[in-house]
């Protein structure tokens, strides 16, 4: 702050340009307030209420996904051009995060299809995101991000399946593997080898395309049981001799790899955003417990042991939270977020892990059980260092862009 003595000798110009300087803000518009609340009350009233018995069915959580389209907390970045609200990516994660609040398998459910829309709407030509992204404003559909396979988790270079043109046709084979809403979506975004040469570098072996789900040959596997995010339904996807129009092919032949890495700096920050959310919801358990559970006559949150454990809680979810508002704020500004994004999955990832574990210590016995929400928050919280990119390949990204990108 400078002194008025300072600011007395400064030219008057300068003065005025000073006086006028509001520095970093973390004040939210009247709109994302709005988006905010909207999403909190749905995630305490839709979503928390029934989470328990999704996570024990299983089932696909069609209502509440429909309820989210209605209220219009679905499909956030689909651009005005084509009807969407055309939000920001700092917008999305903040609706994400009260999402996940509720429960992060069924938030997963509402919000996933957004990791598919994120390539046409960076990469689709105007009936390319007319024909797709208009359908998910119409009715209450959900598409998949189809990239992961058996053999090729984090290593996206080592995708086997493969297209091959004939004709005005692509024909594609092979097997994808765990992909979120994999057998009730509508349309997927699909990354496959174009080039068969096996010294073709990732940068131009590959080709995006956008595959409908009634396409011939095209077969789901059964759901997967998961540790956690049950209301989730992951899949494996069969491709045997499916064919695609050129017009679904997005960008150009070879230039899949550039898509689906310009999706993935968008994307990661709403996953820290809904590691965050569960946090959040993990040490909100664990002290509401800690203030009524006593031991040797009082509260156990009156234990300096037990306060230690929510006051480190406490600064892993206020960290993460700005982790991923700086991520998010960045690539809304128009600029590369790469660097901040693998910060904010990385750091939100094992808080929420903490958080989770912490929650569970604090609640002792009782956490270990069902019939209490702190073992569930645990095993839904695992994944967030897995996928996306796991842990250990956000460190790498991080450490590559500190060193110049070598």
């Amino acid at each position: 702050m400078l002194s008025s003595k300072v600011l007395r000798v400064l030219p008057a110009q300068a003065r005025q340009c000073f006086r006028s300087m509001s520095g970093i803000s973390f004040d939210l518009t009247d709109e994302q307030r709005e988006m905010q609340t909207l999403a909190r009350k749905f995630a305490r009233e839709e979503i928390l209420p029934k989470a328990a018995d999704y996570d024990k069915t299983g089932e696909f959580p069609w209502d509440i996904v429909k309820k989210a389209h209605e209220v219009g907390l679905m499909n956030l970045g689909i651009p005005q051009s084509i009807g969407g609200l055309g939000l920001g990516v700092f917008e999305d994660c903040m609706v994400v995060e009260e999402l996940c609040y509720g429960c992060s398998g069924v938030a997963l459910a509402i919000t996933s299809t957004e990791l598919a829309q994120t390539p046409v709407i960076l990469s689709g030509n105007p009936q390319q995101q007319k024909k797709y992204l208009g359908r998910c404003l119409e009715e209450p559909i959900v598409a998949a991000y189809c990239v992961t396979e058996p053999g090729a988790g984090s290593d996206v270079s080592g995708i086997k399946t493969k297209a091959e043109k004939k004709g005005d046709k692509w024909v594609v084979n092979g097997q994808k593997m765990w992909i979120t809403n994999g057998g009730v979506a509508s349309w997927y975004f699909l990354l496959a080898r174009t080039n068969p040469d096996p010294k073709c570098p990732a940068s131009k072996a590959f080709t995006a395309f956008i595959v409908d789900r009634d396409s011939k040959g095209l077969t789901p596997g059964r759901k997967e049981i998961n540790m956690g995010q049950r209301a989730s339904d992951t899949r494996g996807i069969t491709f045997e001799d499916v064919e695609v129009p050129e017009e679904n092919v997005l960008l150009k032949e070879g230039d899949g790899f550039k898509v689906a890495m310009m999706t993935f700096d968008k994307t990661r920050t709403p996953v820290a955003a809904a590691a965050t959310g569960l946090a959040q919801r993990a040490l909100d358990e664990a002290k509401n417990y800690a203030l009524e559970r006593k031991t040797f006559g009082k509260p156990i949150a009156a234990h300096q042991a037990v306060q230690f454990l929510l006051a480190d809680m406490a600064i892993g979810v206020e960290a993460a939270r700005l982790t991923w508002q700086r991520a998010a704020w960045e690539i809304d500004q128009g600029r590369r977020n790469t660097y901040y994004a693998s910060i904010s999955k990385a750091l939100a990832s094992d808080v929420a892990n903490k958080c989770a574990t912490d929650a569970v210590q604090i609640f002792g016995g009782n956490g270990f059980n069902t019939d209490y929400p702190v073992e569930k928050l645990m095993r839904d919280a695992k994944i967030y260092q897995i996928y996306e990119g796991t842990s250990q390949i956000q460190r790498m990204i991080i450490a590559r862009e500190m060193m110049g990108g070598k």
